[in-house]
C-alpha cells in the first residue's frame, strides 16, 4: 500500500511538470541573456529618439540620441570639410592663375598726383574693425572644421587644446563687434549699394577687370556692390545662427540647433572663400585700390578709371578745389 501510494506521487508530480512544460513559451526555453533587451535602432524606430526623465527644469536634456544627429555628424565631419575645402583652396586657386595671367591691373593713364577724398575716418574704422574681427573669426571658426585633421598632427594634443580654448573664447567676444560693424556698414553704405542699369553694363563689359576696358560707375561698382550684400547678407545670417548656438536652447530645441549649425558653418566658409577675393582686388589685385581704406584718399586718375560716374558727382558737388596735391613721398611709388 506504501509502494502504490509513492507510485500515485511520482505519476503526480510527472504531470505537473508536463503541464508547466508544455505552457511555456517554446522561446523561453532558450537562454539569451540579451533576448529581452530592445535594439537601438529598433527603439529609434519606435519612438524616433532616445530620451529620459531628468530633474532639471529644462526637460530637453533629457534627448539622449535622435536619428538627426548621425546626419548632423556626417555632415559635420565629412560634407562640411569638402564644402570649405573645395571653396576655399578652390578660390586660392583661381586667384593665382588669374594673378599669373592678368596680373596687377595697372593704371593705364599713371598717376596724376592728386588725390580725392573716398571714405572718411568713420567709414575707415567700421571697416577695418569689422575686418579685423572677421579675420579672426574665421581662422578660430576653421579650427573647429579643420583643426583636429590638420593642425593636431602638427602640433600636439596639449598645444591644440590651449589653442583652441583660446580660439573659443575669441569666436564668441569678437562676435559681438563683428556684428555692430556688420550693421553699420549695413547702414552706412546701403544708399550706394542698390543696383541699377549701370551695374548691368559694367558685368557685360567686365569690370575693368578682364581685358582693358573701364566702364564707369559711382561710388560703389556691381563688384563692390556684391561684396556689399555678402557682408550684410551672409554676416547676418552667421551672427543669427551663431547666437543661437551660443545660447542654446532658447530660441529652438536640438533639431533647430542642428540646422543652425550647418547653416552657419556654410555660410561662414563660403563667406570667407568671398572675402579672399575681396582682399586679393584689394591689395595685389588692383594698383591704387588699398589707398582707399588706408589713407581714405585715391588717385584721381584712378577714380577716374574705375568711379568716373561717382568723380563727376564730387566735383559737380565741390568743384576741382576738393582735389588736393599728393604729398611727393606718395607720389614716388
Amino acid at each position: 500500500m506504501a509502494s502504490f501510494g509513492r507510485f500515485i506521487r511520482l505519476a503526480f508530480g510527472a504531470c505537473a511538470l508536463l503541464l508547466v512544460t508544455m505552457g511555456t513559451p517554446a522561446g523561453a526555453q532558450q537562454v539569451n541573456p540579451t533576448a529581452s533587451s530592445v535594439k537601438e535602432q529598433q527603439l529609434l524606430q519606435e519612438l524616433n529618439r532616445i530620451q529620459g526623465r531628468v530633474s532639471i527644469p529644462d526637460q530637453r536634456s533629457g534627448v539622449l540620441e535622435q536619428p538627426q544627429g548621425r546626419e548632423w555628424r556626417e555632415f559635420r565631419n565629412v560634407t562640411l570639410r569638402w564644402i570649405g575645402g573645395v571653396a576655399i583652396i578652390g578660390m586660392l586657386a583661381v586667384l593665382v592663375i588669374f594673378y599669373l595671367t592678368r596680373g596687377m591691373v595697372r593704371l593705364e593713364s599713371g598717376r596724376s598726383g592728386r588725390t580725392i577724398v573716398r571714405f572718411t575716418l568713420f567709414e575707415r574704422f567700421v571697416h577695418w574693425m569689422t575686418a579685423t574681427c572677421f579675420i579672426i573669426l574665421a581662422i578660430s571658426g576653421l579650427n573647429i572644421t579643420f583643426g583636429r585633421p590638420l593642425l593636431l598632427p602638427l602640433i600636439g594634443f596639449e598645444a591644440f587644446s590651449e589653442w583652441s580654448q583660446w580660439a573659443k573664447y575669441a569666436h564668441n567676444y569678437l562676435s559681438f563687434p563683428f556684428t555692430v560693424g556688420v550693421v553699420l556698414i549695413f547702414l552706412m553704405w546701403i544708399a550706394g549699394n542698390i543696383p541699377n542699369k549701370v551695374d548691368v553694363a559694367w558685368l557685360k563689359r567686365g569690370g575693368g577687370i578682364v581685358g582693358h576696358d573701364h566702364p564707369p560707375a559711382y561710388r560703389f561698382n556691381a563688384g563692390q556692390k556684391m561684396i556689399y550684400w555678402i557682408v550684410v547678407i551672409g554676416g547676418g545670417l552667421v551672427a543669427a545662427t551663431g547666437y543661437e548656438l551660443m545660447f542654446p536652447f532658447y530660441i529652438s530645441g536640438i533639431e533647430g540647433m542642428q540646422m543652425a549649425q550647418i547653416v552657419h558653418s556654410i555660410v561662414a566658409v563660403l563667406f570667407v572663400a568671398a572675402m579672399i577675393a575681396h582682399v586679393y582686388i584689394g591689395t595685389i589685385g588692383m594698383e591704387g585700390a588699398f589707398e582707399a581704406m588706408g589713407s581714405g584718399e585715391v588717385d584721381v586718375n584712378w577714380a577716374r578709371e574705375h568711379h568716373s560716374l561717382w568723380l563727376d558727382e564730387q566735383t559737380a558737388r565741390t568743384g576741382p578745389n576738393d582735389q588736393r596735391p599728393r604729398p611727393a613721398t606718395a607720389a614716388a611709388e
